[in-house]
């Protein structure tokens, strides 16, 4: 089982300056490299407070230079928001310093408020995403291209930065619908997916769509990679826990809002929290999700993963304000004790 770190960046309020917040998720995927994790994944949002990271490429490259094994992504590049000629030669440079590390996520977007200042259309982003991904896999895999579609017509074009992975490093498409997997599935790329702070039978249907896009192609669910998003904390502290769910709640939020087309601002920048029919209270959360103490949060996932059978998790490590040393201990008691574990049954079930 590979076990990554998802570092949103993000910023509670005033009382966190930027500068602090972005310093904070550089030290965090340090920190990960040194507790084992396989990978670091970064956001990517625009214009408000949910999350600082304007372009994961830059986070990647950045962080290349400050580490040496663990594997750096994109979560996620979104497609709409960029020229796709551009970004395949930023694709390029990040692979190039940092080793053949790269992992690139990308998406479609969701959010109307980024969109707008952009210029783009939201309601046209899944069809943008997927002539978009189509250039990119024509520049990954030939040395010159061209491209006549519908929002681009690109002549015949050739991308100076090739990655080291050849012929790409690999792709996740993060995959909030059956449609996406399907995609995946015939591609032949990874699946990115998040059950939010819902439970074991949220879960179960997950699993159960993606065996179903699978099948659609003609494909065993095992041709793709599957990484699952997820909020986990380990810890004795209820305050810790307590912490750790209210910034989890916080984010939700957020994204919530977001998604609805509902940008709750007195500033134009700083995003309102505001409490939603949606909201599930922390004892639900605890339930739903792998917290609590060390052996629960082990538990927990060993049974989330005999129902999703994930190649990746990816913990949420960066919500809204919590602690930074608090959440570095975490970090540190993840490499120590829990992925060890895990890993430890695992082999013992397969064994």
């Amino acid at each position: 089982m590979e076990f990554a770190t998802f570092i949103l960046a993000a910023q509670r309020g005033y009382h966190q300056s930027c500068d602090s917040v972005i310093g904070n998720s550089i030290e965090q995927a340090i920190a990960s490299e040194q507790a084992g994790f396989n990978t670091a994944w970064f956001a990517e949002h625009h214009f408000n407070n949910y999350s600082l990271v304007p372009s994961p490429l830059m986070m990647v490259a950045h962080c290349a230079g400050l580490t040496s094994t663990i594997r750096l992504g994109t979560g996620v590049c979104v497609l709409p928001l960029y020229q796709p000629q551009r970004l395949l030669a930023e694709i390029g440079f990040a692979d190039i310093v940092s080793n053949g590390r790269l992992e690139l996520g990308v998406g479609s977007g969701y959010q109307q408020f980024e969109f707008e200042r952009f210029g783009v259309d939201v309601d046209q982003a899944p069809a943008v995403f997927a002539e978009y991904l189509d250039i990119l896999l024509k520049g990954l895999n030939q040395k010159v291209f061209e491209h006549n579609g519908q929002y681009e017509k690109i002549p015949l074009t050739a991308i100076s930065l090739r990655t080291i992975q050849r012929p790409a490093p690999p792709i996740w498409i993060a995959c909030g619908s059956a449609r996406s997997m399907c995609r995946a599935y015939r591609e032949g790329h990874n699946l990115f997916v998040t059950a939010f702070h819902n439970g074991l039978e949220n879960l179960r249907t997950l699993r159960e769509t993606i065996e179903a896009a699978a099948a659609s192609r003609g494909k065993d669910v095992t041709a793709a990679k599957i990484g699952l998003l997820r909020c986990c904390y380990a810890s004795d502290d209820q305050a810790e826990i307590d912490s750790y769910l209210d910034n989890a709640r916080f984010q939700r939020r957020l994204s919530e809002a977001l998604h609805q087309r509902r940008q709750q601002s007195r500033d134009g920048y700083l995003l309102q929290e505001t409490p939603t029919q949606q909201d599930l209270s922390f004892e639900t959360m605890r339930q739903n999700l792998p917290i609590g103490s060390v052996s629960r949060v082990i538990d927990r996932l060993l049974e989330e993963i005999s129902i999703l059978k994930p190649d990746q998790i990816a913990i949420q490590t960066q919500l809204g304000d919590f602690d930074q040393k608090t959440m570095l201990r975490q970090i540190e008691l993840w490499g120590d004790k829990i992925i060890p574990a895990i890993n430890k049954s695992l082999g013992q079930v397969k064994a």
